[in-house]
């Protein structure tokens, strides 16, 4: 027990010294805060925010998030959210009225437990005061990924923790009678009806199935029909669900290469770094051919941010 107390109080005495340097490096022009709160891992920035505040009286987050406009200092002030309440945010940020992000919307419906997604709705209404779900009901003008989301909010409401290969097979080839025939549009209903129904584990074997039984992946039908708005955003979600790091590894190509304001990149490190970016990176070597720090390095960011995002990359999942 006397050790066990010894080692937490080494562990704090280590926090309250990072909150120092962190106080200490406000008004220099450095990446002190990039490389001390980049390799802490989740409960060590809780306690990080906790301490900070018992010494200095004020709280880590909001000062990152109110002492300039840098989009370091907004990134480190997400990190130090705990993941529900940055997804909130991020949920928040993609729900913006005209410009609604529909893919970020996805990612975290598909890439979250109902578990995880039950917080987030709570940290949603408890920051702004509305409900995500009937937020993402009234989205105008209405889109295919309206109606996709909706279901699969109903699925994390709903849906059986289990999941039945039996099941699996007999939506698979309910899923084949809709797009055998490729003249006409997909039999929405049925497709919205399983994505409310289904969990999501339940639905990736669902789509494993399908493989396995007609020997090419269901968004390979869908992509050789005639393909109106539902379809294609259909096969984004399959896409998201069957292979999260492949999927991933190309939002993250498209957010570097395509010169953009790096809110993709910004969202994607910080949501799958402790999750699965080791694969995500995987994933985008074999696909890409260059490591994803080489290409983030090759991004024009300032220092910090840069420093940031492959402190991530470079950050073992804990």
């Amino acid at each position: 027990m006397a050790t066990k107390i010894h080692n937490m109080s080494i562990h704090n005495l280590g926090i309250e010294n990072d909150c120092r340097d962190i106080h200490d490096s406000w008004d220099q022009r450095s990446n002190v805060m990039v490389q001390i709160l980049a390799r802490r891992n989740a409960m060590e920035r809780q306690q990080t925010r906790r301490i900070y505040k018992e010494i200095y009286g004020e709280d880590l987050v909001e000062r990152l998030g109110t002492i300039d406009v840098e989009p370091i200092n907004r990134a480190l002030s997400l990190w130090m959210l705990d993941s529900h309440e940055r997804d909130a945010v991020f949920a928040r940020e993609a729900l913006e009225p005209g410009d609604t992000n529909f893919k970020a919307l996805i990612e975290i419906f598909v890439g979250r437990k109902s578990s995880q997604i039950f917080l987030i709705r709570q940290s949603y209404r408890a920051r702004y005061k509305k409900q995500l779900d009937q937020d993402i009901i009234n989205i105008d003008p209405p889109h295919s990924y309206q109606k996709i989301l909706v279901a699969l909010a109903a699925s994390h409401k709903a849906h059986n923790a289990d999941i039945s290969e039996h099941i699996a097979k007999c939506d698979a080839r309910r899923l084949y009678e809709t797009v055998k025939d490729n003249s006409g549009a997909i039999e929405e209903a049925f497709v919205l009806e399983m994505l409310t129904k289904r969990s999501i584990p339940q639905l990736k074997l669902t789509f494993s199935c399908y493989r396995h039984i007609f020997g090419h992946n269901f968004t390979k039908d869908l992509k050789f029909r005639n393909c109106g708005e539902f379809e294609n955003a259909l096969r984004t979600v399959i896409k998201c669900i069957c292979n999260p790091p492949k999927y991933f590894a190309k939002v993250l190509y498209k957010s570097i290469k395509g010169g953009e304001s790096g809110e993709a990149l910004k969202r994607v490190m910080l949501s799958r770094a402790e999750v699965d970016l080791d694969e995500i990176q995987r994933a985008f070597k074999g696909k890409y051919g260059i490591q994803l720090t080489e290409a983030i390095c090759g991004r024009t960011f300032c220092d910090d941010y840069t420093d940031f995002f492959v402190a991530l990359a470079t950050k073992k999942a804990q």
